[in-house]
């Protein structure tokens, strides 16, 4: 099938495979790709279906690639539309994104930008509305109306969202915290809020 569509294919040795590949388990195959390709926000919502409420993920500085590639596999599994990240102090899609999305960086497009907080006043001129998760919140996640055109804001691994990403948001919500720790981790923070949407959407399948 790859000599069919003009992809070379090489046979070589299990030590060339390895160092493609350390510490993988790459059962003997490894295919070489070229980094995802980033695309434009506009994009993003013109790939909306008419009648649906677009539903996009802003990631304000999120550094680690594991937990940009699990957020991304949560975007896919529940319908996010795409993700918007930061071009400065932000994780690019690289290999270690791709692995810990299991494959989802293939299907969520990602946008890169410049400034997040102009992004946010763009797509409040289009209509969405921005809930950002923080601790200082005023309502609980489940409590906020969050069934409209849509963007949820999650923030960095150690500081959360920056302040005037902060201030650009409509609605600030927080996770109940019982335990001792005072905050989640960032790709579980997005779990739960894409999921609440869904909720709310009340969408069959």
């Amino acid at each position: 099938m790859a000599r069919n569509e003009n992809i070379p294919v090489q046979r070589v040795d299990r030590q060339r495979l390895d160092k493609f590949a350390p510490e993988t388990a790459h059962q003997g195959v490894v295919a070489l790709a070229a980094a995802r390709e980033y695309v434009e926000v506009e994009d993003i919502l013109k790939a909306v279906q008419p009648g649906e409420a677009p539903l996009l993920m802003l990631l304000d500085e999120i550094h680690d690639p594991h937990n940009l590639g699990a957020i991304l596999r949560t975007a896919e599994a529940a319908g996010v539309h795409g993700v918007i990240i930061p071009r400065r102090r932000s994780a690019p899609l690289t290999q270690t994104v791709a692995r810990s999305s299991a494959g989802a960086v293939e299907y969520v497009p990602v946008a890169r930008v410049a400034n997040l907080a102009m992004t946010m006043e763009d797509l409040k001129k289009k209509g969405l509305w921005i809930a950002g998760a923080d601790a200082g919140g005023r309502e609980l996640y489940w409590d906020a109306r969050l069934d409209g055109p849509l963007a949820l804001v999650i923030g960095g691994e150690d500081k959360g969202l920056g302040r005037l990403v902060k201030e650009r948001c409509d609605m600030l919500v927080r996770f109940p915290m019982y335990g001792r720790i005072n905050s989640l981790n960032a790709s579980v923070a997005a779990a739960l809020f894409a999921y609440e949407v869904l909720r709310q959407r009340r969408k069959t399948f």
